[in-house]
């Protein structure tokens, strides 16, 4: 009994980090041109996803990381996805106890206030960097990843608890 517990609490890191690897798998998944501004933020759910249940073992240094990953695998300049997802991360962790609490929906709009804050972020810094965009669609994700949560929360819940993630 003593060993399977030791092989599930060491598994569960590999098993949030697949989740993570799925997550930048879809993230760079070709997409049609019509389509391509509503790509859902897979990752930057997947992080609230687990600071908000495991906030002890994801955190911000994992966010960073994770971004670090997710500029190296996007192309653009290094850092900007890192720092971003790093303030997502901090904010979740702010509110973890809170969002617990919330009923799915609400849960929803929270992600869609983070993904957004999220995606301003990215906008903003892109700016920086001579990236000049004239419309709102860069705000598009939010709305989608949103309308995506319940399930994402559903399908990783299911995944922890399967796995006895503590």
């Amino acid at each position: 009994m003593n060993e399977t517990a030791g092989a599930t609490s060491s598994g569960g890191g590999l098993i949030i980090l697949a989740t993570f690897l799925v997550g930048l798998m879809l993230s760079q998944i070709p997409l049609p041109h019509v389509i391509e501004w509503a790509r859902p933020e897979w990752v930057a759910m997947i992080l609230i996803y687990w600071v908000m249940a495991l906030p002890h073992r994801v955190g911000m240094g994992m966010a960073f990381s994770l971004g670090l990953f997710l500029d190296v695998i996007k192309g653009s300049v290094l850092g900007l996805n890192a720092l971003s997802l790093t303030i997502i991360a901090f904010l979740t962790l702010l509110l973890h106890q809170r969002l617990r609490m919330f009923p799915l929906v609400q849960q929803a709009m929270m992600v869609m206030v983070l993904v957004g804050i999220n995606q301003l972020l990215f906008h903003w810094m892109q700016g920086f960097t001579g990236y000049t965009g004239d419309s709102l669609l860069f705000l598009l994700p939010c709305l989608v990843s949103a309308v995506l949560w319940p399930w994402m929360f559903v399908v990783l819940r299911g995944i922890r608890r399967l796995f006895r993630i503590k």
